[in-house]
């Protein structure tokens, strides 16, 4: 095992954080007034819900925080009422979390992971039982129930970092990572979502592999640098020439950096061509888009810090624009 691996499985294994492990014991105890960086959170997805005039933050961990102005936050919640009598078990870890309003109702995209249920064995490697699955609730903020199908994606099959995505057959898709730890060059896939959200359709198909960014390297024990295996957080976006583009993350060595990918197609068909060089800092990264009620664009992405193997992951916010071609960074947010 590569210390590349050893180290991923390490986070693998720390990623749900505090938050996540106090929701299976006793309820989180609420917060007033929080700052962002005050937030320990892995994956911090922001909806600028219109109906409430209220931001609401998820992530992984499964838990919610709530803000009037991006300023001061409220929180933890527990939001995520799964089925214990389903694959999930009584107390599955949650990953990576997103809150999409779509026709009406809200849903709740996430990663749930049993542990007590082993699907594969590669490398040595035992795979737990890791899959993206979708919950509805009325409100932003829950609570969110399963609906009718018992699994989005084969069960044999470990996902993660679902989203959601309405292509131009006005037809919604899951988008989501089949994880690397399985394949050995982690994927970004697509499949067919029912009108409901409710379950998926047909068989899904892979967008682009780990392998295909040019800025993403593992240096192994041995042999010559090599791209790096993980594919992490796609999240899509249209760019003001209507150009459709995909934001995701990997690594560079030890620094959790991130890419963007846009599409030939303008679908998410694509095929798919990587920018040559990350759009993010490194150790930054699974970021998503979101507009301020006041119209400003901003991304949402957390830092990632190692200290002595406790990975230490707080959100951020940065200006951005899509006005042209392409995504440009601009400077820190801060409200």
């Amino acid at each position: 095992m590569t210390r590349k691996v050893a180290k991923w499985l390490a986070l693998a294994a720390l990623l749900a954080p505090a938050t996540a492990r106090a929701q299976r014991a006793t309820p989180p105890v609420i917060r007033q007034n929080l700052p962002l960086d005050s937030i320990r959170l892995s994956d911090p997805f922001i909806l600028a819900d219109a109906k409430t005039h209220q931001y609401y933050m998820t992530g992984t961990g499964g838990l919610l925080w709530k803000s009037p102005d991006l300023k001061r936050w409220s929180g933890p919640y527990t939001v995520a009422q799964t089925d214990p009598a389903s694959w999930m078990g009584p107390k599955p870890m949650i990953w990576a979390a997103e809150i999409h309003p779509y026709k009406g109702k809200y849903y709740y995209f996430a990663t749930f992971t049993n542990p007590a249920i082993k699907i594969d064995t590669v490398q040595g490697q035992v795979i737990e039982r890791r899959a993206c699955h979708v919950l509805v609730a009325d409100r932003p903020d829950g609570p969110f129930r399963p609906m009718r199908d018992a699994t989005y994606l084969p069960a044999t099959m470990p996902t993660l970092d679902a989203t959601l995505w309405v292509d131009k057959d006005q037809k919604p898709y899951m988008v989501y990572c089949h994880e690397w730890l399985q394949n050995q060059n982690g994927t970004v896939e697509k499949i067919a979502l029912k009108p409901d959200l409710s379950g998926t359709v047909g068989k899904g198909k892979v967008l682009f592999r780990a392998s295909e960014a040019p800025w993403s390297r593992e240096n192994p024990r041995t042999g010559p640098v090599r791209p790096n295996k993980v594919t992490d957080g796609p999240y899509l976006f249209r760019t003001g020439t209507g150009r459709l583009g995909m934001i995701w993350t990997s690594w560079v060595y030890d620094q959790y950096t991130q890419g963007v990918a846009y599409s030939q197609s303008g679908t998410l068909d694509g095929p798919w061509t990587q920018e040559p060089q990350p759009i993010t800092p490194p150790n930054y990264g699974h970021g998503m888009l979101f507009r301020t009620f006041e119209g400003k664009l901003l991304m949402s992405l957390h830092s990632h810090k190692d200290i002595n193997g406790d990975y230490h992951r707080v959100p951020h916010l940065f200006e951005v624009s899509t006005a042209g071609d392409k995504l440009v960074l601009g400077q820190p947010y801060r409200p």
